[in-house]
């Protein structure tokens, strides 16, 4: 086994060179007898096999054994055509197994051609073929049901990825089988062929080179070829039935003699049947010896099988209930009700059809866009999604939770659209009035008549499975910063290891620790900030963290270095209307932050925070009035605590430092907030 790979490769030139080289009678003895044997290994190999992928190098066998016929097949027709001799195994073919008889030995010849060409190697050929193209064509929907049960969390990454390969394999190997059936198909013409040659060639050669009579010259050279010929054809035709064997064998938990025992003979009824019918047969005029030992059997066989589906029965229920009674009382079975889920979308039973791939339902590829979306505007992997149906909400209610807890509801309307006026729309369209759940805008529910109409009046039209969709991802990106835990920045971190090895050495864990990586990057992710960009922001926390552990201080680096990423990110253009803070605002806000072992926070008069926020509200409305989106420019060191106290007016209200505005961006402030 050690050096199996140079002995195959000698093994495979050997047989090139019996082509040319003339063997000696004994040695060709011997791989005529090894053809036979390897013919019957390979008749084994498949029908224990329990998949055709456990069998992966049948066709590359099939062409290695044609081409190692073939060679045989020359060797001998050199001796029989020069010397009138090819050895013992192909005497004793010709004279013990068909009785010296050149007539009889010719016919079985015949019809082991015709039962191997037209038969079995032109039905393997076709179910090759047939396999070929539905393995093929199934591959998408196989993809997807992968990509379903890895979104579902049924299937981890790396069972997903097993997965994927297998059906790789399966592709390839009956595409190969596809081509490699040809091999068979050209063995059976060649050996037709070749008999032919033998006959008519040997039978001039004896009369003219030999002297022989005619009817001697035909005994001598129609044995020795048909002897040749049922040597070379015996072991095709075990190989054309492997071929046959293989590509017609579904996978399955046990060999094909096993799974023909349990499928033939499993239904006692049957048997019974079986039985009688027998029975009448040998009442009739046919011979009734046969029938009535037949019908005895099968009445036999049916009283064993029943009585033997009973007893499994039995067994059956005992030990179902020893394992119920075993699981109950192990104390691991609590652990799973531990587990809480970080994202999970329950809907009530008129939504399955949208899950259900079977009723057309596309929720689930929806889910990996949702994920791909994330990784490419988040920079982060989001949690597998629990899809759950809950048959106490409505039919048509959903719910998102978030490790376990609530957090957004909605609902739509079975087989109608979702109609939203962009601020353009034009017309009036009939349905019924809702909200759109991501995002709080009017709309209407619409049926399938009035969708052309609201799309040519300027309506943007989704369809329910977009609507859950759109406000999945917006509740996924509104608390990104919840769902990055330790475990995920150690998957980003490994992941960024592989070419950036040097800075990860560098920070992690000399500088800073995972946690407090973590923290860093929730702090980006709760401003909708892309932490995408992850060398930079390694960079920065390996520059600034030698100089201080607080993570609210890192998170501003980090954000003054991503400072030409969140420019596009919010302002549109080389010009930015802003609101800014007045000087002895920010001066006043400096003077409050104090420091604490836990961190740093802002310590203002409850009255003077009230009196700022209703002056931003102000300026706020101001902004939006005129069409822009508010965005509040403070300098770097009160930027953060600024965006502390506006949490309690706007959560999602942009406050931006000066060192986060790209140089080439004009600003230009259209209000002031002062205390």
């Amino acid at each position: 086994m050690k050096f199996g790979d140079i002995v195959v490769s000698l093994a495979v030139i050997a047989v090139v060179m019996i082509i040319i080289i003339p063997i000696p009678l004994t040695v060709l003895d011997v791989l005529l007898s090894l053809n036979i044997s390897l013919s019957l290994l390979i008749l084994l190999i498949s029908i224990y096999n329990k998949e055709p992928l456990q069998f992966s190098i049948f066709p590359s066998m099939l062409l290695l054994t044609t081409l190692f016929r073939l060679s045989l097949n020359i060797s001998t027709t050199r001796y029989i055509l020069s010397k009138g001799n090819a050895g013992h195994v192909i005497e004793a073919f010709g004279q013990f197994v068909i009785g010296g008889n050149a007539v009889v030995g010719f016919i079985i010849f015949l019809i082991i051609i015709i039962i191997q060409f037209m038969v079995i190697t032109k039905g393997a050929e076709r179910v090759s073929e047939v396999a070929a193209r539905f393995t093929l064509d199934a591959m998408p929907g196989k993809q997807m049901a992968i990509d379903a049960d890895l979104n579902s969390g049924l299937i981890s990454e790396t069972e997903a990825r097993e997965r994927r390969m297998l059906i790789q394999r399966e592709a390839d190997f009956y595409g190969s089988m596809d081509g490699a059936s040809k091999f068979v198909k050209g063995d059976s013409i060649a050996g037709i062929i070749i008999t032919v040659i033998n006959i008519t060639a040997g039978f001039a050669l004896g009369m003219i080179g030999k002297g022989l009579g005619f009817m001697e010259a035909l005994q001598k050279y129609t044995l020795l070829t048909v002897g040749d010929g049922l040597v070379s054809q015996i072991p095709a035709l075990l190989i054309s039935v492997a071929t046959g064997i293989v590509v017609t064998r579904a996978a399955s938990d046990s060999d094909l003699g096993n799974d023909v025992i349990k499928q033939l003979f499993r239904q006692p009824k049957i048997m019974f049947i079986i039985s009688g019918v027998l029975l009448f047969l040998g009442l009739t005029p046919l011979p009734s010896i046969p029938y009535f030992i037949l019908s005895a059997m099968f009445l036999y066989l049916g009283f064993l099988l029943r009585k033997s589906i009973k007893q499994s029965i039995v067994q059956e229920e005992v030990i179902t209930e020893d394992t119920e009674v075993e699981e109950i009382r192990k104390p691991e079975n609590v652990l799973p009700l531990l587990q809480v889920d970080p994202i999970e979308l329950e809907f009530g039973y008129g939504i399955i059809p949208l899950a259900d791939p079977k009723q057309g339902g596309d929720l689930f590829d929806r889910l990996v866009m949702i994920r791909r979306q994330c990784a490419l505007e988040l920079g982060m992997i989001v949690p597998m999604i629990r899809l759950r149906d809950n048959i106490q909400l409505e039919s048509n209610q959903y719910v998102i939770k978030i490790k376990g807890v609530e957090v957004a509801e909605g609902n739509i309307v079975f087989d109608h659209y979702l109609a939203m006026n962009p601020g353009n729309a034009e017309g009036n369209i009939n349905g019924i009035d809702t909200v759109e759940p991501a995002f709080g805008l009017p709309a209407k529910w619409i049926e399938e008549e009035e969708r052309e109409k609201a799309e040519i009046f300027g309506y943007t039209v989704v369809d329910p499975s977009s609507v859950i969709s759109t406000h999945l991802t917006e509740i996924i990106k509104r608390h990104s910063h919840e769902l990055l835990g330790r475990q995920e920045v150690k998957t980003l971190l490994d992941n960024l290891k592989e070419h950036h090895e040097a800075l990860v050495d560098e920070l992690i864990p000399q500088i800073m620790s995972i946690g407090e990586v973590q923290k860093v990057l929730s702090n980006l992710l709760r401003e909708g900030i892309s932490i995408r960009d992850m060398v930079t922001i390694l960079e920065t926390l390996a520059d600034y963290g030698t100089i201080t552990k607080d993570t609210d201080m890192l998170t501003e680096y980090v954000r003054q270095s991503l400072s030409r990423a969140i420019t596009k990110q919010f302002i549109d253009g080389k010009k930015a209307k802003v609101i800014t803070l007045e000087q002895s605002l920010e001066q006043n806000i400096i003077e409050a932050i104090q420091q604490s072992e836990h961190g740093s926070y802002l310590n203002l008069d409850p009255i003077v925070t009230q009196k700022i926020l209703n002056n931003l509200a102000q300026q706020v409305e101001k902004l939006i009035s005129i069409g822009e989106q508010p965005i509040i420019l403070t300098s770097p060191l009160v930027r953060f605590y600024f965006k502390k106290l506006t949490e309690q007016l706007a959560p999602e209200l942009i406050v931006l430092s000066y060192n986060e505005i790209d140089s080439k961006v004009e600003v230009q402030s259209v209000g002031v907030v002062s205390a």
